[in-house]
């Protein structure tokens, strides 16, 4: 038969406070995941041309790690980070809850945060288990922003929750993971989850488009009045 045993990991983040923070203040909070084979410090960096200023900005890693081969003009071997496994998958899905709600709390024992103002970011494999976060705990996060990712495999069979969470979600028009017509049918779900759903299209492929940076921060900034 088998059994299991429950044990402890560490999940590492980045966190980004804005040069003139001030503690009498209620800041929003972005939450920021990196897609397949990256890392805290690699969507931190995406995350700050986004905006530096205006929030703070948590950059959590992947629990899974395993090692990216050099490429042809790479010299060293590099880890990369996943969010979830094949195997037991159930279990990654609610580490990756457990990581987020735990990070909100951490945050906000240290500083001033508006627990009313949480956004949440994610690029590719992150994308779908934002989506199964946000509409798992419908108040936690005010909107999200997916790039380049999906919608939960299990969106059929499992119920999950409207809110008042506002939907961005970003395409590539050559992406080849997620095609535009793929793409068409992640739509209605989201629409009858989120309070409301954008979707923009870029001319690019798999990759977090470098020309979505200013409208991601329009967006959010439209939302913290």
């Amino acid at each position: 038969m088998e059994r299991h045993l429950v044990e402890q990991i560490r999940l590492y983040y980045d966190l980004h406070v804005p040069p003139d923070y001030n503690k009498r203040r209620r800041y929003p909070l972005l939450i920021a995941l990196h897609g397949y084979g990256g890392n805290k410090e690699s969507m931190m960096t995406l995350a700050g041309r986004i905006n530096e200023r205006d929030w703070l900005t948590a950059a959590l890693q992947g629990p899974y790690s395993f090692i990216i081969p050099p490429g042809d003009n790479a010299k060293e071997v590099k880890t990369g980070f996943g969010w979830a496994a094949r195997y037991k998958h159930e279990d990654s899905v609610a580490l990756h809850h457990e990581g987020l709600l735990d990070l909100v709390d951490s945050v906000a024992v240290d500083y001033s945060i508006d627990l009313g103002r949480v956004f949440l970011l994610g690029f590719s494999q992150a994308v779908a288990l934002n989506y199964r976060f946000v509409f798992s705990y419908p108040q936690v996060i005010r909107g999200v922003i997916g790039v380049c990712g999906g919608i939960p495999g299990d969106h059929q069979q499992k119920t999950y929750e409207p809110g008042d969470t506002d939907v961005l979600h970003i395409a590539a028009a050559q992406d080849e993971f997620y095609d535009l017509e793929r793409v068409k049918t992640f739509v209605p779900w989201l629409q009858q989850h989120a309070r409301s759903v954008e979707v923009r299209v870029y001319q690019t492929n798999h990759v977090f488009p470098r020309r979505s940076f200013g409208y991601i921060n329009r967006w959010i900034c439209e939302r913290l009045s």
